[in-house]
């Protein structure tokens, strides 16, 4: 049955949002009722009535993260939540260089915002999934990475060169514990501290001998004594990629099924109802 438009009351249902579609379902309001009601006297106009109520946004957004029922704003959620994940990755890793491990606190403040839009997301069990893996994954990114970027800049940046045991530093540390830490002479003269000690840098008769290490040419970062081989992180790097990978396809996937699950409910399939998994 036609309405005043000259849509019928399936095609205007099909029009409404999903979450909007199962709240009239709740209220006994179902495509089938409103079938009937169309059929009474006077019962288009308050059908027209009821629909135009139900698709107009309680908010700007509505609760299940979508505006409205098109394609483009049932992707955008999941969109916002990869671009917030993403640049609190970013900030965090760039923060190291100021804050070294520290920088974690960056990613976690970040952190606020990513759960702020993933719970704009769809309430859905595919929608939980695909939150919990970025959740997941961005844990992993913000926890390895404030602690392995210094490794990493020096695998990209460091030069291997050749530098001179220093006189080791003794200092004395909380419990009259007394803490060796080694320095090294580089080729500019510039005296540094190591990043880890080795076996021979905290005897003093080694002072003045000569060993491979790998440098920061900006003199950020300390030395590491041996080749890069040496510098470690290989462990974290691969962590973070599956992370990253993790990350990035999670909402990547949920946004495609998103959009192809809008598109299949507006083409009127009974009821609004679309088949796959509902994300």
């Amino acid at each position: 049955m036609a309405l005043g438009d000259g849509q019928t009351v399936d095609e205007q249902f099909a029009r409404l949002p999903r979450s909007r579609q199962r709240e009239l379902e709740e209220k006994g309001l179902g495509l089938p009722r409103l079938r009937d009601i169309a059929l009474e006297e006077g019962g288009e106009l308050a059908v027209r009535h009821i629909l135009a109520e139900h698709s107009r946004p309680t908010s700007r957004w509505d609760f299940d993260g979508d505006r409205r029922a098109d394609e483009n704003r049932a992707v955008w959620p999941w969109i916002r939540l990869l671009l917030a994940a993403v640049i609190g990755v970013v900030l965090c890793l760039l923060s190291t260089y100021v804050l070294r491990s520290s920088a974690l606190f960056v990613g976690a403040a970040c952190g606020a915002f990513v759960a702020w839009a993933g719970f704009r997301t769809r309430r859905s069990l595919g929608g939980l999934v695909a939150c919990g893996l970025v959740a997941v994954a961005y844990v992993a990114l913000i926890w390895t990475g404030s602690y392995a970027a210094d490794e990493w800049y020096l695998h990209v940046r460091g030069q291997e060169t050749t530098v001179t045991y220093a006189k080791p530093l003794h200092e004395q540390a909380s419990h009259g514990v007394r803490v060796t830490y080694c320095r090294v002479t580089l080729p500019d003269g510039t005296v540094r501290r190591v990043f880890l000690n080795d076996k021979r840098c905290t005897d003093e008769n080694m002072v003045g001998t000569r060993t491979p290490a790998v440098i920061d040419p900006s003199d950020h970062y300390r030395p590491v004594l041996g080749d890069k081989s040496a510098i470690g992180g290989t462990a974290a790097a691969y962590v973070c990629l599956g992370a990253a990978a993790v990350l990035v396809l999670a909402p990547v996937s949920a946004a495609v099924m998103s959009r192809a699950n809008e598109r299949r409910g507006r083409q009127g399939e009974p009821g609004g109802r679309v088949g796959g998994a509902d994300v």
